[in-house]
Order: structure tokens, then sequence, then C-alpha cells
């Protein structure tokens, strides 16, 4: 029991680190009116993360990339950039990890990713509208126009990427994670 909990951790630690390098190395603006809007692959590793440990432990590999990720690479967005990560992100793991938890399969992967997706996008518009505005000092007005033509198509293909790329790797990573632990119940040999 303890080795798993250490083979846990150390899977945690290391998908942590892949999700940092991975949003040093991969980072760019997908739509020109809001170049501050960079599409990145960090949450590739902790939705892996969410699949493989649960939704809890996602939760948790969550908030210590987003603290890293906002005291280096990401520090020019400070603490609000932290918080909106946590939330944005912690709330697509929690609903895609908890739907695929009920069901290990492949149609609860991908239910997981579409409602996960859907939920990040819509917590994305009050995150945008308090921290934003009150935060950064962005006009009420300014985010409402970004609203529908930037924000929530930005959210949408950023979630909806790292969900296609993550549901690709997924069973590649699975194999290797869960190689010489037995007993582990996985999508794989049940889909």
């Amino acid at each position: 029991m303890k080795k798993n909990v250490v083979k846990e951790m150390v899977m945690l630690a290391m998908l942590a680190a892949v999700s940092i390098v991975l949003v040093y190395l991969v980072h760019f603006p997908i739509f020109p009116a809001a170049p501050f809007l960079e599409y990145d692959m960090a949450d590739i590793p902790i939705l892996l993360g969410t699949f493989l440990f649960g939704p809890w432990n996602g939760l948790l590999l969550t908030v210590v990339v987003s603290v890293i990720q906002g005291l280096t690479v990401s520090a020019g967005s400070g603490w609000v950039g932290i918080i909106m990560h946590i939330i944005a992100t912690g709330t697509f793991v929690i609903v895609a990890g908890t739907i695929f938890r009920m069901k290990y399969n492949r149609f609860s992967a991908i239910l997981g990713f579409a409602c996960g997706s859907l939920a990040m996008t819509l917590m994305m518009i009050p995150l945008n509208l308090i921290f934003t505005v009150y935060f950064l000092g962005a006009s009420r007005e300014l985010v409402l126009s970004m609203l529908i033509p930037i924000i929530i198509p930005f959210n949408l293909i950023k979630a909806v990427a790292n969900s296609v790329i993550t549901f690709s790797v997924y069973k590649a990573v699975e194999r290797i994670i869960w190689l010489y632990s037995p007993g582990k119940q996985t999508y794989t040999n049940k889909a």
C-alpha cells in the first residue's frame, strides 16, 4: 500500500514538471486581437493525472502547477493568474475526472472531456468579469465586448485541443504508469 502511495506521488510530481516544461515551450496567441490570451499545453499532464489518479489528485496537481507556473513562467499575471488558473482548470478536472470515474470507458472519457471543457469555458466568464475588471484594471465594457468573439472561443479551443491531445496519449501513458501496478482499474482493459 505504501509503495503505491509513493509511486503515485512520484508520478504526480513528474506530471507537474512536464506541465511546467510544456507551458514554457509551447505558448502562443490564438487571436491576434488578444495576444495576451495564449494557448498552452500545461493542462494536458494535469488531465492525464486526473484520469490516472482521480479528480482530487488532479485538483492537487492543478494547484501545484498553477502556483509554480504563476511564480515562474507566467509571473506577469501574478496572483490573479494563479487563482484564475486554479479555478478554471480545477473546474475542468473535477467535472471531467468525476464523470470518468463513474464508468471507466471511452464514452465516459469523451463525455468527461466535453463536460469539463464546457464547465471551464463557462467558469471563465465570471472569472474574467471579476478578476480582469477589478484586479487587472480592464473596463467592464471591454471585457463584455470580448466575451463572445474572443474569450469564450479561446477557452473552448484551448479546452478542446487539450482534451483531444490528452485522449490521444492517455492509453500509452496509462500503460507505462500502470505496467507494474497490478489491480488498477483502467478503461483500456475494460473498453
